[in-house]
């Protein structure tokens, strides 16, 4: 379970107490739907069991009902986890639209490599310094391969709008061609710019394992540390709004093709002539 962090406005207290309650229901749900039929049960042979055949039948609808009560809480607890899934997925994305922070890595911790994982304990035995220099790298390692997945989605998206428009008939098509183009080149510099912070993340996750078993400082590297995290920041909005442009771009497309279609469907009226 990621641990509940309030994080820069993006998830409010409702929203995490919503995913606790979630989490509850689909522990509690088998539980409670197996143990109360189980227990009334129980207490009514205690109570109304004078004869073997009121024992009988009391038993057997006991256990007939707990059965059905055990199948039923199973069923809303896949659901409950179904829920928990989708609104765990939801708060990590709202989450990475600005950037990873450290103390949100536990969000994206099933999104670690296992050698992070055990580097990650292994440093916070040792420095808390050097894990916490360890968790601000971890965080941009995870925006960057982000941000590398979904510039290289969008291009795609892009490269696709590009090819659509060659069968398009609209008026503006030479001035929707200039600014797919020019989203083409956006995201591109952002997925260049994105494997460059990659590449720098992985360095310096390197770098702090083996400071950490060298027992120095970070005290050198604290300036490119600062620069890295800043870019972590700055490039999933650069991201976003790239992705903002080209819908509304694509939007405008769409309307500028619809009344240039329906007019081709039109056929030309002919005036009336009266004959005489």
């Amino acid at each position: 379970m990621p641990k509940e962090i309030v994080s820069r406005g993006e998830i409010s207290k409702r929203e995490l107490a919503k995913g606790r309650n979630l989490a509850i229901a689909s522990a509690a749900a088998p539980l409670v739907l197996t143990a109360t039929p189980a227990v009334l049960t129980l207490l009514f042979l205690l109570i109304f069991s004078w004869t073997p055949p009121v024992a009988a039948t009391i038993f057997f609808f006991g256990f007939l009902v707990t059965i059905i009560g055990a199948v039923l809480g199973l069923s809303l607890s896949g659901f409950f986890l179904y829920r928990r899934a989708s609104w765990t997925r939801e708060m990590r994305e709202r989450i990475a639209a600005n950037g990873i922070r450290a103390e949100e890595i536990e969000w994206f911790r099933h999104e670690l490599k296992g050698s992070e994982k055990r580097a990650l304990a292994d440093i916070s035995r040792r420095d808390l310094l050097l894990a916490d220099a360890y968790r601000e790298t971890l965080a941009s390692r995870l925006t960057a391969t982000r941000i590398v997945r979904s510039s290289k989605k969008e291009l795609l998206m892009a490269q696709r709008r590009k090819n659509k428009l060659k069968y398009s008939k609209s008026r503006n098509l030479e001035r929707f061609r200039e600014q797919i183009e020019e989203d083409v080149q956006k995201i591109s510099g952002i997925n260049e710019e994105a494997k460059e912070m990659l590449g720098e993340a992985e360095a310096r996750l390197q770098m702090i394992e083996a400071a950490a078993v060298r027992g120095t400082s970070l005290a050198e590297s604290e300036l490119a540390l600062k620069k890295l995290s800043a870019r972590a920041a700055e490039i999933p909005l650069a991201l976003e709004s790239a992705k903002m442009e080209a819908e509304i771009r694509k939007e405008l497309e769409e309307m500028e093709d619809e009344p240039s279609d329906v007019m081709s469907e039109r056929e030309p009226q002919k005036p009336f002539e009266r004959t005489n």
